[in-house]
């Protein structure tokens, strides 16, 4: 099928999910975590909370926009059996950070946001949990850039 408009703009909409999933994890852990030990345990308790709160419903939509559009990419260029190894490794990454995201959902943060008094320690396993998702992340775009070399 020759280039169009519509293919281009679904490949937008996948790269922009990636963007707000990977981009906001390693903004979320590597600058705001940090900068949230200025504030005294109560302010940066509720500061942290709303944050998760906002970013994760973004996830729950930027999150199976990026799988629903990577599958419809790959269809459209002939199916999984016809594309590069680097493209069936992007797919099983994404999945694998599709779980992790979803345990850590509906776990770690669901017992941080029902908690009275959240615990240090379960803001530090989300971020650790989102690190893990952030450096999966890093490693698909990796595999998404060797199957798409420039000659």
């Amino acid at each position: 099928m020759p280039h169009s408009i519509l293919w281009s703009l679904v490949l937008a909409l996948h790269l922009i999910s990636i963007i707000m999933w990977i981009g906001g994890g390693a903004y979320a852990a590597v600058v705001l975590r940090p900068s949230l030990s200025l504030l005294d345990q109560t302010q940066r308790n509720s500061v942290h909370l709303q944050t998760m709160a906002r970013f994760f419903k973004g996830l729950t939509h930027a999150i199976p926009t990026t799988l629903i559009t990577g599958w419809l990419l790959v269809l459209h260029e002939g199916g999984f059996a016809n594309a590069p190894w680097t493209t069936n490794v992007m797919q099983l990454l994404g999945l694998i950070m599709a779980a992790l995201f979803v345990r850590m959902y509906m776990g770690t943060y669901q017992k941080l946001r029902r908690a009275i008094r959240p615990q240090a320690s379960g803001f530090d396993s989300v971020r650790k949990q989102v690190l893990v998702i952030v450096a999966l992340g890093i490693i698909t775009v990796l595999a998404a850039s060797l199957g798409h070399p420039f000659v």
